[in-house]
């Protein structure tokens, strides 16, 4: 899978260390054109599967062989690694590379390329850096000019501070808020937890352990999250929270250990955040929760396709600090603009502190949608093409979003179709008042498409 989020295959069949070698060598032969120099200073890190250290050394030699100055920066979140970046001894890298599947099964693994202001090549600079890979152009250097690597192991602690230094801390601390963390034997683990003790909260911690051995399926939905839900209430806690394997996504689970999802996570903050004239931006298939809440707040919401990279233009582009993801992940600009699990984690706490509520109560003040997300099989991105023009045609009478894929909205409800950038499936998204109203919408979705030539 080659898109604007980077690579990823299966390991040992279509992603192997040559493989990630060519990538990697041509994204630093990038980096030498649109940062012109001969030896980009480039941060590496990886999250926590065990084939991670295998692709890491390959994606060393592949930066190396073009003369990057590689610094690796250990197991570390894709936010950690991001943010260790702007922070070198060196000073700010030219770009990172995140070996990273995000929310894949163990059998996947990938490459995560940002730029020198740690976010994705936006489409038209990755579409460069594919082509290069596919027809293996690399501008690779001899031995005089290789360049020595080099280690930065303070990444965590990075984080964690500053992360901390955008939220009351004292509150916090003052509150003595319990939290249960799972970490799914992810990245993530050790700067939840030194962001949490740091804040004073009381953690119970759940696959803390960076092994990359898997729980359960990693991805943080409800089905996935049952023991999450049950440790919560049994440990008297005040909210759970769950990262994926590279802690950029966040989902919360309630006191009452009711999964409240990844959707309100951005919600959440909004509502904690949000002030009259501000902007948050979110994408196409984020719940329109956070319109009402922006509208409540006298601010507004700005919509990009889906990928942190448009979000992060978006936000850019409006000059605001908000923006994220309806899949639990929280972007601060002021800090990286790179979706964080921490951020999340440090917003909702200190909302719970200074409005010395529970966390229910908060979920209950939020506008209530149902929102349900399906998926089909989809082998190749042009199969996708008959799908999104039935879809833009039969609803041509609605107001109709086509910036990605298909979004087509309601006074009431909307629905979005779209081809991951991340996995051979077409997404289906909708989202009402109703769950049965909702999947109703993804059903008429997929009849239409049974029933299209």
């Amino acid at each position: 899978m080659l898109s604007v989020s980077g690579l990823r295959g299966l390991v040992g069949r279509s992603l192997t260390p040559p493989v990630v070698c060519r990538y990697t060598a041509a994204f630093g032969s990038w980096l030498k054109i649109s940062r012109d120099t001969d030896h980009p200073l480039v941060a590496l890190g990886r999250d926590s599967r065990p084939s991670g250290e295998m692709y890491e050394q390959a994606a060393a030699a592949g930066l190396a062989s073009v003369g990057c100055r590689v610094v690796r920066v250990g197991v570390l979140s894709t936010p950690g690694v991001a943010i260790a970046a702007q922070h070198l001894p060196d000073g700010p890298a030219d770009g990172g590379l995140v070996v990273t599947a995000s929310h894949n099964p163990a059998p996947w693994n990938g490459l995560k390329p940002l730029r020198h202001d740690g976010v994705s090549p936006p489409p038209g600079d990755a579409a460069t850096i594919i082509d290069a890979f596919q027809n293996d152009r690399a501008d690779h250097v001899d031995v005089e000019a290789l360049q020595p690597m080099s280690e930065f192991s303070k990444g965590v602690a990075l984080h964690r501070d500053l992360v901390a230094a955008i939220v009351d801390v004292e509150a916090i601390r003052a509150a003595k808020l319990k939290a249960v963390v799972e970490s799914v034997h992810g990245a993530g683990g050790a700067e939840a937890a030194a962001l949490l003790d740091h804040l004073g909260v009381e953690r119970v911690h759940l696959y803390a352990e960076p092994t990359g051995r898997f729980p359960h399926p990693p991805e943080p939905t409800r089905e996935n999250l049952t023991e999450l839900c049950q440790a919560v209430p049994q440990a008297g806690a005040d909210v759970g929270f769950a990262q994926d394997p590279d802690a950029d996504r966040l989902a919360i689970v309630e006191e009452r250990g009711t999964y409240i999802g990844e959707e309100y996570t951005l919600a959440l903050c909004a509502m904690h955040k949000l002030k009259a004239g501000d902007t948050a931006v979110a994408n196409l298939s984020t719940s329109r929760m956070l319109d009402d809440l922006a509208v409540a707040a006298g601010a507004k919401v700005v919509r990009t396709p889906v990928g942190e990279a448009n979000v992060a233009a978006g936000m850019r582009q409006h000059q605001t600090d908000l923006g994220g993801e309806g899949n639990g992940g929280v972007i601060w600009r002021p800090i990286s603009q790179v979706r964080d699990s921490l951020l999340g984690m440090a917003f909702v706490l200190e909302m719970l502190a200074q409005r010395k509520t529970k966390l229910s109560d908060l979920v209950a003040a939020t506008p209530a949608y149902a929102i349900v997300k399906d998926k089909l099989s989809l082998p190749s991105r042009e199969q996708a093409e008959p799908v999104l023009r039935w879809t833009a045609e039969h609803f041509a009478d609605q107001n109709v979003d086509t910036q990605d894929g298909v979004r087509v909205d309601w006074p009431d409800r909307w629905v979005h179709v779209r081809p991951s950038n991340t996995e051979p499936i077409l997404r289906i998204i909708a989202e009402a008042k109703t769950a049965d109203e909702a999947t109703s919408l993804v059903q008429q979705i997929r009849d239409g498409i049974a029933a299209a030539p």
